[in-house]
């Protein structure tokens, strides 16, 4: 499955510190449990990720359609 590719899986994010000072993204969907650790370095380099695709997704919607009208949200 690519990035841009829509699915209907839902699934549930936490995001938290462990007792060993690691940062644990935890996803759970139908029958998958998938706990991710990251060391603080690690984790602030995804939140980074993070805010850089929410800014260029916030471009892309308010980038004109091919039609030439504004993308409805």
């Amino acid at each position: 499955m690519s990035i841009d590719k829509q699915s209907e899986i839902a699934a549930n994010i936490q995001i938290g510190p462990t007792t060993l000072g690691m940062v644990r993204i935890y996803i759970e969907a139908e029958n998958i449990e998938l706990p991710l650790d990251f060391d603080p370095d690690e984790a602030e380099e995804i939140a980074e990720e993070l805010l850089a695709a929410a800014e260029r997704a916030r471009q892309m919607g308010d980038a004109p359609a091919p039609n030439g009208k504004k993308k409805k949200r």
